[in-house]
């Protein structure tokens, strides 16, 4: 088999994932719930769509051992943090300003890869990076507030993605031992608790909440949830900084989303760069997946 059939088996889940975790930002900007309670109802719900499926697979889990089951809820702690942080963010600024700082990310991550793994990339792949990053900026640039609630979202969104490639380095090493839909089930239920725990002792409203913002819990249950199942499955096959490199696409799709769902403006230089982000993501994911041996349990695992 060659290298070409591989990239298409991995190529197509992360478009899809990229499609999915792009109407995220737009369901949080629809919703006037708090960010933790966005959060909560998101993973609950995610956590109970998944339960006939983890029925079926419920013997795997006397795969987990102590050791594995605290890790499980690290992970699961800072994809909580991730989306109090990042709903947080966009709260209080414009979706490009908040997708932006997810450009950080894929360097984030490979810092993080280094000196947990020794995970080493390549000079092509680091430019390629580098020409995604540069696309991003150009997204998000002009949308960069001056206002002190504007610079907080930005603060929010950057501390989002150190938890966001927590959850992913974490993910790595642990989602290999069980199926990634136990993993994902363990991970969102123990996120799930700690949102909850976070809410009651703070004192925040968990009820009260109109039918409006339950449909758009459901959506962020639903649609964002499945581009987190899949880069669990993805995990199998490469590495959290792929993962995060792919994510690049969000801003692209996001700000494309919320012109048309918000009526955000978009000028010539942001679809510029834009087109910019989907070149680097291309390339580098080229690159990975001549790194990549052919796996066909990669077509055939669902």
């Amino acid at each position: 088999m060659q290298h070409g059939e591989s990239g298409k088996s991995i190529g197509l889940p992360l478009v899809i994932s990229i499609i999915a975790i792009s109407f995220s930002a737009i369901f949080v900007k629809w919703s006037d719930a708090p960010a933790s309670i966005l959060s909560m109802y998101r993973l609950w719900l995610a956590s109970l769509l998944l339960v006939p499926i983890v029925w079926k697979k419920r013997e795997e889990f006397r795969k987990i051992t102590k050791r594995d089951g605290f890790f499980l809820f690290c992970s699961g702690f800072f994809l909580a943090l991730h989306f109090v942080l990042w709903f947080g963010s966009l709260k209080l600024t414009t979706v490009a300003s908040s997708t932006i700082i997810l450009a950080l990310q894929p360097i984030v991550s490979l810092a993080g890869g280094f000196f947990l793994f020794k995970e080493r990339t390549t000079l092509p792949a680091l430019m390629t990076m580098g020409i995604a990053i540069v696309g991003a900026v150009m997204i998000g640039w002009g949308d960069f507030g001056l206002s002190k609630e504007a610079i907080l979202g930005d603060i929010l969104s950057f501390l989002s993605v150190i938890a966001v490639v927590g959850y992913l380095l974490i993910g790595q090493s642990t989602v290999k031992k069980v199926s990634h839909w136990i993993y994902s089930f363990c991970v969102f239920v123990s996120a799930s608790i700690v949102l909850t725990v976070y809410n009651l002792g703070t004192g925040t409203e968990l009820g009260g909440y109109e039918a409006r913002e339950w449909g758009i819990f459901l959506l962020l249950a639903t649609v964002p949830t499945l581009s987190h199942l899949i880069n669990n499955w993805l995990l199998n096959y490469v590495n959290a900084t792929t993962i995060s490199m792919s994510i690049l696409g969000e801003p692209v799709g996001a700000t494309i989303l919320a012109v048309i769902l918000l009526g955000e403006r978009l000028v010539g230089w942001q679809i510029a760069g834009g087109l910019l982000v989907l070149f680097g993501v291309f390339l580098f994911l080229i690159q990975q997946q001549r790194r990549i041996p052919y796996n066909k349990t990669v077509q055939q695992e669902v």
